[in-house]
């Protein structure tokens, strides 16, 4: 272990000159639509990713799971591409691709060699304006979006308190709506309504291509100006404003019993500051306390909790920032056998309340950004990964120099500003609690 702490300090101290290398062009075109190259020359190889600025958060409300549902529906045909051939292109050409659905940002992705990078433009600019669908694409792919929530969501307890977790902690906010969608509304998704998301988002002056790999930034320019750039604007495409959260002055408690669940367990989300563009400091703190207080065996809930009391199988902390709109700050505690999920929290709690007192351990502290730091060097090796951070940033709202900035940001984070960011986000009237059991304990 000191070993590997010395070379983490070594890869700090040396992280400079690795950034330095990480070569970011970016351009916008004609039409609007914004471009980031990063440059990977190590191998023979190409990520090239359309991020939409549009997710699960900017649907109208009564179609939940429109946005997911668009997303399966562009793998269908278009006026060159028969349903699925799309892929099978992909794969001809050795290639992969997929695409995913957030609140915040909807994107397509394709891995190949980097002479296949104009064939997938062409493709990718080809099913942004020219998807053709039928009632029986509609019929088919909605079947598959309702099996696919019996799956992930239906079949899980822990995915089912999420849900009702969410739907407590924003009471005015598009958040509180699962990505995949309410079912009773999946089931009535219609082709009309894939079509309304498809022509007022699916556009150049909405979208953010991203290529990352052995590419040059003059020749990415000239392919996406020959693909993306002769795609016409959307002149009305809508300002990006959602609707607010009121003032949180009460928190909330959910309890929910499930026949299936073996391990109950305690959960609380906090609403919390996001990541916002210029002004990064909280969020940074926030992921700093995320990892001081649960980020592993040595974090404090780890330590006071499962190691010194014993009360505890698993204890964590987690903090997403990278959000357009207020996003939350989780904890999860999983007593032993024969500790109640009350004396689960309740510890859980006096732990916070005494953190909250004595502060950080600047050594931990110190640990953590050096762990931190080797991290983001040893993400730096793939491909996929950077164009990841840098599509998911922009298209929910963060800018390019935030995304450089990051790193020595949180490196610049004081004990003092963790313990501020902690003071803030522990509020109990801006919370949710949730108790998973199963249905035949006791509450206490």
């Amino acid at each position: 272990m000191k070993r590997y702490l010395v070379f983490l300090a070594w890869l700090a101290a040396t992280a400079l000159p690795v950034r330095a290398a990480e070569q970011v062009t970016s351009f916008t075109l004609d039409n609007g639509m914004d471009v980031v190259v990063i440059e990977d020359h190590r191998a023979p190889v190409v990520t090239h990713m359309v991020w939409y600025r549009a997710g699960s958060a900017d649907e109208t409300p009564g179609v939940s799971g429109v946005a997911h549902f668009l997303e399966h529906l562009l793998f269908k045909g278009t006026d060159t591409l028969k349903p699925g051939e799309f892929s099978e292109r992909v794969a001809a050409n050795g290639g992969t691709d997929n695409a995913f659905t957030s609140n915040d940002f909807t994107g397509y992705f394709q891995r190949v060699a980097n002479d296949r990078l104009e064939q997938m433009m062409a493709m990718e600019a080809d099913r942004m304006v020219n998807l053709r669908l039928s009632e029986a694409d509609i019929l088919t792919e909605r079947d598959v979006i309702i099996e696919e929530r019996n799956q992930r969501t239906e079949n899980s307890p822990g995915a089912l308190m999420r849900e009702q977790m969410n739907a407590a902690l924003y009471m005015n906010h598009p958040y509180s709506v699962p990505i995949i969608g309410w079912r009773h509304e999946m089931e009535r998704l219609t082709l009309p309504d894939a079509l309304a998301y498809y022509q007022e988002f699916y556009a150049p002056n909405n979208a953010i291509l991203v290529v990352a790999g052995d590419v040059w930034p003059d020749e990415v320019k000239a392919l996406a100006d020959k693909y993306y750039g002769v795609i016409p604007a959307n002149p009305d495409l809508p300002e990006r404003v959602r609707t607010t959260e009121p003032r949180h002055l009460a928190e909330r408690r959910l309890i929910m019993r499930d026949a299936r669940v073996a391990q109950p367990y305690v959960t609380r989300s906090y609403l919390a500051q996001e990541r916002d563009p210029g002004a990064q400091r909280e969020a940074a703190a926030l992921t700093l306390l995320a990892e001081v207080l649960g980020g592993g065996v040595t974090s404090v809930l780890s330590e006071k909790l499962q190691f010194e009391r014993q009360i505890l199988v698993y204890s964590g902390a987690f903090y997403r920032g990278v959000s357009l709109d207020r996003t939350s700050f989780d904890l999860t505690v999983v007593p032993v056998p024969g500790v109640s999920l009350q004396e689960a929290e309740d510890a859980m709690d006096q732990v916070i309340t005494e953190f909250l007192e004595t502060g950080v351990d600047e050594g931990q502290l110190a640990r953590i950004k050096t762990q931190m730091r080797a991290s983001e060097i040893y993400a730096r090796d793939s491909v996929d990964g950077m164009a990841n951070r840098y599509g998911r940033a922009l298209s929910s709202g963060l800018t390019i120099e935030d995304v450089m900035a990051w790193p020595d940001i949180v490196q610049s984070i004081t004990s003092d500003e963790v313990m501020a960011a902690a003071r803030t986000v522990f509020d109990r009237n801006k919370s949710v609690t949730g108790w998973l059991m199963s249905d035949t304990e006791v509450s206490k």
